[in-house]
């Protein structure tokens, strides 16, 4: 496979559905959750999906999903990047970056004030993602650990937007806010979120 150069980075078509199911299946091959969660997201209307094709093949995936910021004045409409995922043999070409920069990019075309995830802070910081936090916003669940929420923020956020982030019936059906056990427990002790690829 060729490098970080050679990829296509496109909006995911129906016909994308086996390959991206492959794609999320062996990233998150400990989770398969996640597989259940994208194809539940691929349905919803309010919800957009992402390809990097390399060599015409489908070696990695992003999507975004509204969310909401509860904030004290109204409900303020944002976006949520998750998941996202690379083919395991094709992990550390830049394939992630790229499709975190599109997704990036598209947030801010679409309008939205900020744009969500949750992840690796060593990770995500140096793709330019900061904590919620310091956008006065709180996880959606006390499982995930506050320095793994993190944000980028477009020139639409204003300071009274704070409050807590709220994701679409879709992650809490499958069980995919934050961590839970031993994972948990470890990403707290360690000061780091769930895995990069979340």
């Amino acid at each position: 496979m060729g490098p970080a150069a050679d990829i296509t980075i496109r909006p995911q078509h129906p016909r994308d559905a086996a390959a991206v199911r492959a794609v999320v299946g062996t990233a998150f091959r400990s989770e398969p959750e996640v597989v259940d969660l994208e194809e539940a997201l691929a349905k919803r209307s309010d919800s957009t999906g992402y390809v990097a094709v390399v060599r015409d093949r489908v070696v990695g995936h992003v999507r975004l999903t509204r969310g909401w910021i509860d904030a004290e004045e109204r409900l303020v409409e944002v976006l949520v990047l998750s998941p996202l995922s690379v083919a395991p043999e094709m992990q550390r070409r830049g394939i992630g970056r790229a499709l975190v920069a599109h997704a990036v990019a598209e947030a801010e075309r679409m309008g939205a004030p900020a744009v969500f995830l949750e992840g690796d802070p060593g990770y995500y910081t140096r793709l330019g993602w900061r904590p919620a936090s310091a956008l006065g916003v709180a996880a959606p669940s006390v499982r995930v650990p506050e320095q793994a929420l993190q944000a980028v923020r477009f020139p639409g956020w204003e300071p009274w937007m704070s409050g807590a982030l709220v994701y679409v019936d879709a992650f809490w059906e499958f069980d995919c806010v934050g961590l839970r056990g031993n994972l948990l427990a470890r990403a707290r002790a360690a000061g780091a979120g769930p895995s990069e690829a979340t």
